[in-house]
């Protein structure tokens, strides 16, 4: 079964050595060849919104099976060595900076494909990720992978800077931004979340949307009567009309208690508010962000007693520990990378790939020669 979703990695510390860094790249360049042979590149993209598949992958190439860096450097490396020319797609973005240069590489592309469009969904997913869903981790990096007729895949990673976990976010090509885009998860769960992606919410979503139409100076009111009944400060008209501040967890709580800019909230809302935005995808493209949507969220909650939910979107986690066996970690770990088998592996690859290439000019060149024969014939 194919899986998309979310992984969480304990923050390591260190560096890749300088001596691995070159056989990380030749057995990645080698086993991404070998399955553009096989499969092309929408099915190499496609594996990439796998995230068992990416964890196996990063430890094959000598990563560690438990660390946050094997998503910026299995990707970094990948970024490195593949040709969108040659290899029929591209590696986007990346760590910090280098994910906010994804919209200039799209332009840079030789790929004859929409490129506003794929601008705008990898915008809404990195939105998707911090807002719809706030489970106390920060992004901080975004990897987009397109093919040259537009299929694509998304990775992305979060830090949480108390629980020194990562968290990647999977994304395979879809239409559905909203309704549980995570088809399948891996991770360890949290507490302190609250998301609006959950398929049984689809009147808290309406009512969010209702409300991003309604006037800004509205939300605001509404907002501060829901912090009050969060602060214990309620009045009785707003018991009468209901509320589900019973039901509110404490860890729930820690979420709605953030601090919030009021006044920035409301600039937010009067953008948002002049473009009437018909789905979420419109909201967040257009200003829609944490600090707003978590206002939104307690409004829906205390308010209308249509709540988000509080439950983080994960299911079993996944000991991916297996594949680092194949040439070890680069912290030892099952055991220290293994250089000879390693050198091993990538020989045996690239030799073939070249066979396998050769095989490909073969069947051109006969075929080439047929139709030769055949028109002289004519």
């Amino acid at each position: 079964m194919e899986v998309e979703g979310i992984a969480d990695l304990p923050l390591h510390t260190g560096h890749v050595p300088a001596w691995l860094i070159p056989i990380m790249r030749r057995l990645s360049k080698a086993i991404i060849e070998v399955m553009l042979i096989e499969w092309g590149p929408q099915k190499v993209v496609e594996r990439f919104s796998n995230p068992l598949w990416f964890q196996a992958f990063n430890n094959v190439i000598g990563m560690d099976w438990d660390s946050s860096g094997s998503t910026t450097v299995t990707l970094g490396i990948l970024k490195d060595v593949i040709d969108p020319k040659n290899h029929g797609f591209a590696v986007l973005g990346g760590k910090g900076k280098n994910a906010l240069k994804v919209p200039e590489e799209i332009d840079r592309l030789p790929f004859d494909i929409d490129k506003n469009k794929i601008k705008r969904i990898s915008k809404i997913v990195a939105k998707v990720d911090t807002t719809l869903v706030q489970d106390g981790h920060q992004l901080y990096h975004h990897s987009l992978l397109l093919t040259e007729d537009g299929k694509w895949s998304i990775v992305q990673q979060g830090m949480n800077v108390e629980t020194k976990f990562a968290r990647r976010y999977h994304w395979k090509e879809t239409d559905n931004f909203v309704v549980e885009p995570h088809s399948a998860i891996a991770g360890v769960k949290s507490n302190t979340v609250v998301n609006v992606i959950e398929k049984d919410r689809d009147k808290t979503r309406k009512l969010l949307l209702d409300l991003l139409r309604e006037n800004p100076s509205k939300i605001i009111s509404l907002y501060n009567k829901a912090k009050a009944l969060l602060n214990g400060q309620a009045t009785l008209d707003m018991w009468i009309k209901g509320g589900s501040i019973a039901f509110v967890s404490k860890e729930a709580r820690l979420v709605y208690m953030k601090p919030v800019d009021v006044n920035r909230i409301q600039q937010v809302l009067n953008e948002i508010y002049e473009t009437k935005p018909l789905t979420f995808e419109e909201a967040l493209i257009n200003g829609l962000g944490p600090s707003t949507a978590r206002a939104l969220y307690l409004i829906a909650d205390l308010i209308y007693n249509e709540p988000p939910s509080y439950n983080d979107p994960v299911n079993y986690p996944y000991d991916p520990f297996k594949y680092a066996l194949a040439i070890g970690g680069k912290d030892g770990i099952p055991y220290p990378v293994n250089r000879r088998v390693a050198w091993e592996v990538i020989y045996t690859l690239e030799d073939f790939i070249t066979k396998a290439k050769m095989e490909e000019k073969d069947k051109e060149f006969a075929l080439r020669k047929l139709k030769e024969l055949a028109k002289n014939r004519e």
